[in-house]
């Protein structure tokens, strides 16, 4: 005997019964149940840094020096304290000669004599340190304006690839480091001069032109090359080589000589007394080597194609 299949009547009532149970289990308002997890003991929670809504940071903060904060507000009295120490030292040995009652000739034989000697010799030593505290200050280190015109000169012969690589190399260093002028010489010739750069001697208004036969016959390209590393003229003003880089406002403060593998150089001028950081060295170093390497392409494609043409 076969069992019948439930028919439509007797499967209905029990769903809406299932249907009704589920309703009285979950929540009136019909929002999704959010399930927590409890935060495992051995990672600790994370810290949110949030602003209140005073605009007030809370969160961790950083830790502060402040001896070496008071020290920089105080820089003044900080420098002149061994003048009052010492001063104070020599006041307070002869007060105590005169109320001691010793004899104010020093004795050798004595010890509070052989005592006093040695702190006048230390009290004197404090006044002589606190007075070359005072006189040597160092110089603050200012921007510098370049004195000049502005210059942007690139080779009309060039590709549109070599001259979108030079004029990213001017944005980049002009952006983030002190860079105010910028020349390329390459292959014998000048490719591109850019930014601020001295007046020219026939006072007609435009930039001094770049010899670049006269630079690379003088002692600082020469060097360059030979060495094929970079030259950092930290303050331009100490060095004899600056009578080589005319075409550099006069004021010119520093002056970075970066190799271009061996047939050129980049000549990097800023406006700050050892104004490029040890990062921007490097930094510069290796775009130093990706510009040769551009350059270098484009050279031998030239090369190859006048090969072809004879």
């Amino acid at each position: 005997m076969f069992l019948s299949a439930p028919t439509k009547k007797t499967f209905l009532p029990s769903m809406e019964a299932g249907i009704a149970l589920l309703r009285d289990f979950l929540p009136s308002d019909s929002r999704r149940l959010r399930l927590r997890r409890r935060p495992s003991p051995a990672f600790p929670r994370s810290i949110r840094a949030s602003s209140s809504p005073l605009g007030q940071y809370r969160g961790p903060q950083p830790k502060r020096d402040l001896v070496a904060d008071w020290v920089a507000d105080n820089d003044g009295f900080v420098r002149s304290l061994p003048i009052y120490v010492g001063g104070s030292s020599l006041l307070a040995v002869l007060f105590n000669r005169t109320v001691s009652g010793i004899a104010p000739v020093a004795d050798a034989s004595s010890a509070q004599s052989r005592a006093d000697l040695l702190t006048l010799g230390l009290a004197v030593t404090n006044v002589l340190a606190g007075l070359v505290w005072l006189s040597i200050r160092p110089k603050p280190i200012s921007v510098v304006e370049p004195l000049g015109v502005e210059c942007r000169r690139i080779r009309s012969d060039l590709p549109e690839s070599v001259v979108s690589e030079l004029l990213w190399v001017w944005e980049s260093l002009s952006t983030v480091t002190c860079c105010r002028s910028l020349a390329i010489i390459y292959d014998g010739h000048c490719i591109m001069q850019i930014g601020m750069a001295a007046k020219s001697s026939a006072n007609d208004g435009e930039a001094e032109d770049v010899d670049a036969n006269k630079l690379m016959q003088g002692s600082l390209y020469q060097g360059i090359i030979n060495s094929r590393a970079q030259s950092y003229l930290a303050n331009l003003s100490l060095y004899p080589g600056r009578s080589e880089l005319p075409f550099l406002p006069f004021n010119t403060q520093a002056v970075i000589l970066q190799p271009l593998g061996d047939k050129g150089v980049a000549v990097i001028g800023g406006d700050t007394i050892r104004g490029f950081t040890t990062s921007d060295q490097t930094w510069i170093t290796y775009i130093g080597e990706k510009l040769d390497a551009a350059l270098a392409k484009y050279v031998n494609d030239s090369s190859i194609l006048m090969q072809e043409r004879v």
